[in-house]
């Protein structure tokens, strides 16, 4: 199927099978390898992207359901080899440690702040609740959101 997906600012026209999932087309037709393949049943929340401003498991949506629609990926957050500021605070925070999760942790922490950037630590904990870590324990992830709220507050 003949399908346009607007990914990171950039309209990509593909050919897919109806049945290829969001997540395998960013990954093996677009080269976007930055969203991560876990579980596969939109429950670990590893493969999350922005769709149209909120954020979607792209394991549980397929490509074709995307047509038309603005998809934003971890790899939309940094500019070139800067770092985005909640990127930054991940860093800093040490938010990440095998960073199987991070992409997905990021996403879901972006799309909140933006909706949201007064956002409390219990909005933030509820937020990413469906987000799976299995090294970190929360405590550098929610620290690192917290602290780039500010920059969401200055318009990023």
């Amino acid at each position: 199927m003949h399908t346009i997906l607007k990914v990171n600012g950039k309209t990509h026209e593909v050919d897919v099978e109806p049945r290829l999932t969001l997540v395998d087309c960013l990954r093996h037709t677009l080269g976007l390898t930055g969203t991560h393949v876990g579980c596969e049943h939109g429950v670990c929340g590893a493969c999350t992207v922005i769709v149209d401003g909120k954020p979607a498991r792209s394991c549980l949506m397929l490509a074709v359901q995307a047509d038309g629609a603005q998809i934003e990926t971890v790899e939309s957050l940094a500019d070139g080899d800067t770092l985005a500021p909640l990127q930054a605070s991940f860093r800093r925070h040490h938010a990440l440690q095998c960073g199987f999760c991070t992409p997905g942790m990021l996403m879901t922490a972006h799309a909140l702040l933006l909706a949201e950037p007064d956002c409390d630590e219990q909005r933030i904990r509820t937020a990413l609740s469906g987000n799976l870590c299995r090294c970190t324990g929360y405590m550098g992830i929610v620290e690192a959101v917290l602290e780039a709220r500010a920059a969401y507050k200055a318009g990023r």
